[in-house]
């Protein structure tokens, strides 16, 4: 029996926030931990390394385009089936839900093929050919990654979409059921098999497939949108509102993936150019290090993504409902807390960032790599309660419906100034250069963000 959603505009909205951001934290920390548990284990075998962890940063950028493309078709559905059921239109939101469908598992395939055929090139790209041995590993990881890559980016585009069902919890179990799989396996296959790079890669792609088959069971199962077989004939409009809609998701990804691409690149140029990662046995430490930096920041911003991307039903119907005080209020109590969040991690990488990168395996490793892991820590990531902020502010206007402010903020955050800042401040600082883009940039979109900021509240003032 068909249900209604109409809660969304009563029910009070620090309730409401419990309910459905608290799953997609938890939804996105367990998507998060699939790379991070992979470089944990990676990192403390002791035949992988500081080679197997540059390896996995290498080809991290290159999961995240298919994320990319997964959260655009999924966040932009949840938005739209959301605003859909505000203003009453539940067929047009079936249609929503079975479009995505056949649009995930299109790009999916295709993108599957792209990686296959140009998997040497690719690699080449983002920084892989820094040693021989990252580059073999690299080919090893990306070459199972890749097959798994359909399973993967399904149950991603579906997790949003269960949640603007009415049904977090489920959300979050799917996820949470793959993770525990990948956890699991890894260790079995990494010192017990010892299958290496690609054992790290095949427990994780097993995940993804149990993942995926729990969201092929829900969509048959949905309560509020459950798509029949005619809504899953392509409709032109309606895809194109999706994609507007999750452009925005799409964009801050795949940006993120052109700065992890300079940045790779900067380290191996200028990594190249210093007295101690010159050499030949220490040429893949900073690429390493960095990486395990970003997969610190990557489990801040699941948490704050989290928070922000669990409001998009409750924005979206409100917004559709016509319910703009319940949307202020909910903008204020999301930003308070996403700054909460970035105080608490500006604490752990300010005071404790040597039991951080004991995490990855630094035991294992020379002290140039301590050295080097600590400094990284401090710099790249000083200004995190503002990139926080930041990634609050790019998600809460896209669920609003505003998808050209979010696209242009974000875009100017990752491309403008993250791939901008990566390239040039190397070329005066070196490798301190690199770490000292991500604050750059964070300084100088938080200044841009609070305009905006004061925007939509006047906005939302206005009756």
């Amino acid at each position: 029996m068909e249900q209604s959603n109409q809660f969304l505009g009563t029910e009070p909205i620090g309730k409401l926030m419990r309910k459905y951001a608290i799953p997609c934290i938890i939804s996105l920390l367990v998507g998060a931990l699939y790379n991070i548990v992979d470089q944990i284990f990676i990192a403390n075998a002791s035949y992988l390394g500081s080679y197997g962890n540059a390896a996995n940063t290498v080809v991290f950028p290159l999961t995240v385009v298919a994320l990319a493309i997964a959260v655009m078709i999924g966040d932009g559905c949840c938005a739209f089936v959301s605003i859909c059921l505000g203003k009453g239109e539940k067929d047009t939101a079936k249609r929503s839900v079975g479009n995505a469908v056949i649009m995930i598992i299109s790009t999916s395939l295709l993108l599957t093929i792209i990686y296959l055929v140009f998997q040497e090139q690719i690699i080449a790209m983002f920084g892989g050919t820094v040693n021989e041995e990252t580059f073999y590993y690299s080919k090893e990881y990306f070459l199972y990654i890749s097959l798994g890559i359909p399973f993967y980016m399904f149950g991603q585009a579906m997790n949003p979409v269960i949640r603007a069902d009415g049904n977090p919890k489920f959300a979050m179990a799917s996820t949470l059921a793959g993770a525990v799989a990948n956890i699991i396996l890894d260790p079995i296959f990494i010192f017990v098999f010892k299958w290496g790079m690609m054992g790290a890669a095949v427990a994780t792609v097993f995940g993804q497939i149990i993942t995926a088959i729990l969201a092929v069971w829900y969509i048959f199962h949905m309560k509020t949108i459950k798509p029949s077989l005619e809504d899953l004939k392509i409709n032109q409009k309606i895809c194109g509102r999706t994609l507007l809609l999750g452009i925005t998701s799409f964009l801050s990804q795949i940006s993120l993936v052109a700065a992890m691409a300079a940045i790779n690149n900067m380290l191996r140029k200028y990594g190249a150019l210093d007295e101690i990662f010159g050499q030949p046995q220490y040429a893949q430490i900073p690429m390493a290090v960095v990486g395990i930096v970003m997969k610190f920041f990557q489990i801040v911003i699941s948490i704050v993504v989290g928070m922000a991307a669990g409001c998009i039903p409750v924005v979206g119907y409100n917004i559709g409902a016509g319910n703009r005080s319940r949307v202020k209020d909910l903008f204020t109590k999301l930003l308070i807390g996403e700054a909460l969040v970035g105080a608490v991690a500006l604490i752990l990488v300010e005071i404790f960032p040597k039991q951080l990168i004991s995490v990855f395996g630094a035991a294992n490793e020379s002290s140039y790599y301590t050295a080097f892991a600590l400094k990284a820590f401090r710099i790249y990531l000083c200004m995190i309660v503002m990139a926080c902020v930041n990634k609050a502010c790019f998600i809460f206007l896209q669920a609003m419906g505003k998808a050209a402010e979010s696209t242009v903020l974000s875009m100017i955050r990752e491309v403008v100034f993250g791939v901008g800042f990566a390239i040039v401040l190397p070329v005066f600082w070196g490798l301190d250069g690199v770490l000292f883009s991500m604050p750059v940039s964070d300084i100088l979109t938080f200044i841009i963000t609070v305009i905006l900021v004061a925007r939509t509240y006047k906005e939302l003032n206005h009756k």
